[in-house]
């Protein structure tokens, strides 16, 4: 006597109720051809199960009055696994690590996951790994995130001091300064993220946590900037010219090389200057706070280009070139704006006397050698000569950033 198919009983549990959930994973246990009893009370059953098996490609049968309580059987039509029968996974086990090259019909799907055929192509301008990668984003983003501080909490804002109007100008403008320069770094990382194929995950959770990252540092700059009631300080057209040309470089590593490398770079050394001369406890705060955001994102564009150097051998003579290209542009600018030059001379002089002067401008030279020493630092990292480095170094923009 030949047995009849496995009977699900659904009880009173109804398809409007989650029953398919069932029904499902009872089919998931037959060949293509199989039957599975359907028993239950629900008085819509019938009707919803051949409904459900229509749109999912199965048939089914009413019982006969004597195969009672089963109220229908059906067959296994095979549907949905000719549907899943040429879907790839996205990645390589153990899924954990990017594959070289991320197809467009990937799209927004998750690093592993089964991918349907057919689904649309997201044209991600990014899709090769060695465009994007270093194998310290995955550590850069967990400290990046482990590192996130509250400027509510993080800046003591309400501590008392008292500062001289001219000296207090003189923070203002510097703070007027950096939001400007911080406002373009905002941009820039949030510009390149939504180039880059999601595949390559670690990268845009960097990427954004850069970006709000820098959205914090323009408003504690503001903030500061704004606390004794002053006026913002001014605004150069060639500062403005010099950030510009970082919104419109199309290439991923030659911009992280022009913004994190050699701007951001120099932008260590400007803030830990600051830090040093500050002469108010919340400017001194802010200055260390932002420098540790700002190392890891130099850290995260160095490690990048040197990945990227190591796979492409003519990347050091597309960087020169880039160098050499924005150098041309800025030529007929006037550099870094004058008030924030004297800004932070005042700032490491502490006073109007002549001697002090004289010390401050001392600082401020030593701070742009410092600079220049931390570029060709990061240059020689990257592989370039010496006396390249020294070349590269020195026609950087005259605005730092």
């Amino acid at each position: 006597m030949t047995a009849g198919p496995p009977v699900l009983h659904l009880g009173r549990l109804g398809f409007e109720q989650g029953a398919h959930l069932l029904l499902g994973r009872a089919l998931d246990g037959v060949p293509p051809g199989g039957e599975v009893a359907v028993a239950g009370s629900d008085p819509a059953l019938v009707t919803h199960l051949a409904a459900w098996c229509r749109r999912e490609g199965h048939e089914t049968s009413v019982a006969a009055p004597g195969d009672l309580p089963v109220r229908a059987v059906v067959r296994q039509g095979g549907a949905g696994r000719t549907r899943w029968a040429g879907a790839r996974r996205a990645g390589e086990p153990p899924w954990t690590g990017a594959v070289a090259h991320a197809p467009p019909h990937w799209g927004l799907a998750a690093r592993g996951a089964l991918v349907e055929e057919g689904g649309p192509e997201v044209p991600f301008a990014v899709t090769g790994r060695d465009l994007v990668w270093t194998d310290l984003a995955p550590r850069l983003y967990r400290q990046a995130a482990a590192a996130q501080w509250d400027p509510e909490r993080a800046v003591p804002w309400d501590t008392p001091f008292t500062l001289p109007d001219e000296v207090e100008t003189a923070v203002v403008q510097v703070m007027t300064y950096l939001v400007e320069n911080e406002q373009a770094a905002l941009v820039v990382p949030a510009r390149l993220l939504v180039q880059v194929h999601p595949h390559f995950r670690e990268v845009l959770q960097l990427l954004a946590v850069q970006a709000a990252d820098e959205a914090r540092h323009v408003e504690v700059f503001t903030r500061r900037a704004l606390l004794r009631g002053h006026p913002m300080g001014t605004s150069s057209a060639g500062g403005r010219a010099s950030l510009t040309t970082l919104l419109t470089e199309p290439d991923f590593s030659i911009t992280s090389f022009l913004l994190s490398v050699l701007g951001e770079g120099s932008f260590l050394s400007l803030l830990s200057f600051l830090e040093r001369h500050a002469p108010d406890p919340v400017t001194r705060r802010i200055s260390r706070l932002v420098r540790q955001d700002e190392a890891r994102h130099v850290a995260f564009g160095v490690g990048h280009l040197e990945h990227r150097a190591s796979v492409d051998p003519r990347l050091r003579g597309r960087l020169r070139a880039a160098v050499e290209r924005r150098y041309d542009v800025l030529a007929d600018t006037a550099g870094l704006n004058q008030d924030v030059f004297d800004s932070l001379v005042l700032l490491a002089a502490g006073s109007w006397a002549p001697e002090a002067i004289a010390h401050g401008w001392r600082s401020v030279r030593r701070l742009q050698e410092d600079m220049d020493e931390g570029r060709r630092r990061r240059l020689a990292r990257l592989g370039f000569p010496d006396d390249e480095a020294v070349a590269l170094s020195a026609l950087h923009t005259r605005n730092f950033m």
